[in-house]
């Protein structure tokens, strides 16, 4: 008999839910076949069996959240056992919904990310008055923060007295013990608003924003279907209305004549798909133009640590993905270091490996920089949401040809609007309009080969 257990997608990541079996039992199965799918803090993934043979028992059942290591299910690498009904598990403790991977309401990614790396050291860990450490995560951790709970007043129910999620969340709904003892929440409330928490944070306050924003009463009506919100819509549906908590939206447009890369790709797209082996599209040459205008300007390229801006040395641009099930940001990191067919076929190789549910958690994670394009879908313009803890993000308009005035004549030219989304904690005005105007003068006189 061989066990398969709950795998642990990356260091800050103690559980997943099983969203999807992709065998029953009594199927046989090859090592390296996919065996389930599960949903993360990070990113969704197929999980392979780690053995052949049959799958005798599925331990856990869809939608169920479990720690790391759980055994999920047996599967007898003879072949020989008969395939026992699944079993019934234990009902599962609710779940609060979990952070978006996407920043925008705009086709977008959503895989959440991780937060920046810090500036300067990272905290000491929590300590009990004993001296013992406090043994969480830091999603237990960041959520513990944003509902002011002292963790040295838990007792966890996890391996070795971990604090869990559950412990946490039952903390919270009940009221919670206010870190520092006095500290009234009323007073605590602008210091936590104050910093930008990382994508996935969990938020029971935000959960509560999404199920009391319409009355129960008043939800339902006439004829109607309801349908489950699944892990992937809910962590989005969080971490939306947690980045319109926490940061100051503003919006700026820019209209970007890009008439000269249209030819440009029009001429060498077969040339460079049989040279490079990769689709030419328009998204590298606004990822270039981007991390041009981000090295112009730095402050764009930053995020919120409390009362201090964390500037990036990298270019990690988050590009939205929108997927059949939600929408997912792979990374391209360090895009100032790529030349254009780097970024290319940076693009297409982790677009196809999200689609496929290929991505690893640290591949949607550390972005500082994020741009997602409903144009591809013929929308004009859009207003994209922040995607935490980035402090800017750049929306693509559809590319169409509009008459505009060239030298005082009406001529036809391939246009695009521009938006970018920024926070008014960090980014002023006049900076955003400079990055936008870099990017637009990259936009209309390209210069750099692609081949």
């Amino acid at each position: 008999m061989a066990d398969v257990i709950m795998p642990q997608m990356g260091e800050s990541i103690f559980e997943g839910t099983i969203t999807k079996w992709l065998k029953k039992p009594g199927d046989k199965i090859e090592r390296d076949e996919p065996l389930f799918e599960i949903s993360t803090d990070k990113v969704d993934a197929e999980i392979p069996s780690p053995s052949a043979g049959v799958l005798k028992e599925i331990k856990v059942n869809e939608g169920q959240t479990v720690p790391i290591q759980t055994v999920v299910a047996v599967i007898d690498a003879d072949g020989s056992a008969a395939a026992a009904a699944p079993s019934a598990p234990a009902p599962a403790k609710a779940e609060a919904p979990k952070p978006a991977p996407s920043p925008a309401a705009s086709p977008a990614p959503a895989p959440a990310q991780a937060a920046p790396r810090a500036a300067a050291a990272a905290p000491a860990p929590p300590q009990r008055p004993n001296g013992d450490k406090i043994r969480s995560s830091p999603l237990v951790r960041r959520i513990a923060r944003e509902n002011n709970v002292d963790l040295a007043t838990l007792s966890g129910t996890g391996a070795g007295g971990r604090i869990s999620k559950h412990d946490i969340l039952a903390a919270v709904q009940s009221g919670g013990a206010a870190t520092g003892g006095s500290r009234p929440a009323a007073a605590a409330a602008p210091a936590r608003a104050a910093s930008a928490p990382p994508p996935a944070a969990g938020g029971a306050a935000a959960s509560a924003v999404l199920e009391t924003a319409v009355p129960r009463e008043k939800m339902y009506f006439g004829q109607y279907e309801v349908q489950p919100m699944s892990v992937m819509r809910q962590r989005i549906a969080e971490h939306m209305v947690l980045s319109k908590r926490v940061s100051p939206h503003v919006y700026s447009v820019d209209e970007v004549n890009v008439s000269g890369i249209a030819a440009l790709r029009s001429k060498l797209k077969d040339k460079f798909e049989q040279s490079a082996g990769t689709k030419l599209t328009f998204m590298p040459f606004f990822v270039c133009a981007a991390v041009e205008g981000l090295r112009a300007f730095p402050t764009v390229n930053s995020s919120v640590d409390g009362t201090n801006i964390v500037l990036h040395k990298e270019c990690n641009v988050g590009i939205a993905v929108a997927l059949d099930w939600g929408l997912i940001v792979p990374v391209i990191k360090n895009a100032e270091e790529k030349n254009f067919l780097g970024i290319a076929r940076a693009l297409n190789d982790l677009a196809e490996r999200a689609r496929a549910k290929k991505l690893k958690p640290e591949e949607v994670a550390e972005s500082t920089f994020s741009i997602t394009n409903p144009g591809v879908f013929g929308g004009l313009f859009g207003l994209p949401v922040i995607n935490q803890p980035n402090v800017a993000i750049l929306g693509l308009g559809t590319i169409e040809k509009r008459p505009v005035v060239v030298d005082d004549a009406i001529a036809i030219r391939s246009m695009v609007y521009l938006t970018l989304s920024y926070d008014h904690r960090v980014v002023d005005g006049a900076v955003a309009h400079q990055f936008m105007g870099k990017v637009k003068h990259t936009l209309e006189n390209w210069t750099e080969s692609i081949l």
